[in-house]
């Protein structure tokens, strides 16, 4: 078992104000700035595309509710196919990020993934329990033989939160939780779940192991109003939540002695980040599918221009994290047009080898 490394430091170098690349307040006009650009970006660029100057015309167009017929085209994309996509990227991005912050925060480590507590395993073996073997009970004929769609992301909430009570009860012991048994934990249920997988994907069919194999990757594509505000409203629930378990991470970080000291319920307190993390995610995986890293690359990169402090941290991985899926899944709609390329390759492209850059910064403090 390694040494864990301090949200706090960078490679065992504690972080000082002098040293911040920039200030809090240079990150959010920064942030900002990027969100409009990428959120541009996204409504602008695709299959039909919408010009710098065509999208005026469109927005004015839906105040006033006049103009030509390919306006009411440009407006149709607009309304039913970009903008619940781009306001469901943002969604599920700030989700991945603000519960890695919050994982980073408990478990002390800036290694630290919400897919480590096996919340995302659970949620894949449920979805795919729902596509190969649901598939014989639950389709219908104007489904064209398939499952309703509806019934999936349901499944996988409920594997995710199964996944966290499971583990939960595991590591919990006399009104204590042990960190380090529930990480143990729930890298030993993300295997048994890997494996179920496996099994289902050796007795699944082709259209079945098709479909699984791209829930597994990672899409915006089934992005509907409905998913969107449902997600929204996990999203509402966490900006208001955060500002309570800031402060708490914050003493958390010390250590559990001393967070204990500080007159912090560190039991309490532990089981919050838990269920709250465990929600974020399993909302985002339900209604998204796997897409990986953003709890890691998203959170680390913050802690290293800005520091520790998760009452800027957390809001500042929500809206860096809805950028980055954002930018991603627009990507993803483009590079191989008219195919879309799932955007968990995208993300994964990204943050496995800044992920590896992290290992490589920090060995010397791990090994020790």
């Amino acid at each position: 078992m390694t040494a864990a490394l301090p949200v706090g430091s960078s490679a065992g170098k504690p972080l000082r104000d002098g040293e911040r690349a920039a200030t809090p307040g240079q990150l959010i006009a920064a942030a900002a700035v990027l969100l409009g650009v990428a959120a541009f970006m996204s409504l602008s660029i695709g299959s039909t595309g919408i010009t710098l100057t065509a999208l005026p015309r469109v927005i004015a167009a839906l105040v006033t509710g006049q103009g030509d017929a390919a306006v009411a085209r440009d407006q149709l994309v607009l309304l039913d196919i970009r903008l619940p996509r781009l306001l469901l990227g943002a969604f599920v991005g700030s989700a991945l990020a603000v519960s890695g912050a919050m994982m980073q925060g408990m478990f002390r480590n800036p290694l630290a993934d919400p897919g480590l507590i096996g919340v995302s395993s659970g949620a894949a073996l449920a979805a795919a329990l729902v596509i190969v073997v649901g598939d014989r009970y639950l389709a219908t004929p104007t489904a064209l033989g398939r499952v309703p769609f509806a019934v999936l992301p349901v499944a996988a909430f409920c594997g995710a939160l199964s996944f966290t009570l499971i583990l939960y009860g595991i590591a919990t012991r006399a009104g204590r939780t042990s960190v380090a048994t529930m990480l143990l934990a729930g890298v030993a249920l993300g295997a048994l779940a890997a494996s179920g997988i496996g099994l289902l994907v050796y007795i699944s069919d082709d259209r079945q192991l098709r479909d699984l194999t791209f829930w597994s990757l990672g899409s915006l594509s089934g992005a509907n109003w409905i998913k969107t505000m449902t997600l929204g409203a996990a999203i509402a629930l966490a900006l208001i939540v955060m500002p309570f378990l800031a402060r708490t991470l914050d003493a958390l970080v010390l250590g559990e002695a001393e967070a204990y000291h500080l007159g912090v319920p560190v039991q309490r307190a532990k089981l919050s980040a838990i269920v709250f993390a465990s929600v974020l995610v399993a909302a985002a995986v339900a209604t998204c599918g796997v897409i990986a890293f953003v709890g890691i690359v998203v959170p680390h990169l913050l802690r290293l221009v800005a520091g520790p402090r998760h009452g800027f941290l957390l809001p500042a991985s929500a809206c860096l994290g809805g950028i980055l899926l954002v930018a991603a899944d627009t990507v993803a709609r483009t590079v191989a047009a008219p195919a879309e390329l799932p955007i968990g390759i995208l993300t994964a492209a990204i943050g496995a080898p800044f992920f590896l850059w992290l290992l490589l910064r920090g060995r010397g403090v791990i090994e020790r």
